[in-house]
């Protein structure tokens, strides 16, 4: 992995950035063609969002859950090093309508330690091989 491409359609979410950020961190060489890369990591899932687990009486949301969903593979030329690998990560909190600003910004900070949780997962992942 010392010289990798990073295949995907989104480079601008969150966990792409990150992903990116770390591996340099590590000492990794990011590189803009897979033919001067030893490695590929491709991103073949990236998305987030958030749903409602319960509901008031008057049918207003009191629970959301946020996820992110990453799917990813390594390879090398035409060697699989790692078998797409699918993980979802949850956080919930409760929503009160008369917080809007307070509870948008604790779904963001949820967000953001959800990705670095992801990130965590698979540096560990492919530093393991």
């Amino acid at each position: 992995m010392e010289r990798t491409y990073l295949d995907t359609e989104d480079t601008h979410s969150q966990f792409y950035r990150q992903l990116k950020a770390q591996l340099r961190a590590a000492g990794v060489k990011i590189v803009d063609s897979p033919l001067d890369a030893t490695a590929t990591l491709s991103i073949l899932v990236d998305e987030t969002d958030q749903r409602v687990l319960s509901v008031s009486a008057r049918n207003v949301p009191t629970e959301y859950e946020v996820y992110y969903s990453v799917e990813y593979e390594l390879a090398s030329g035409d060697v699989r090093l790692l078998a797409p690998q699918l993980i979802t990560l949850t956080r919930d909190y409760t929503y009160d309508e008369n917080l809007v600003l307070g509870k948008a910004r604790e779904e963001a900070l949820m967000r953001d330690a959800i990705v670095n949780d992801l990130v965590r997962i698979v540096l560990k992942q492919i530093s393991s091989l």
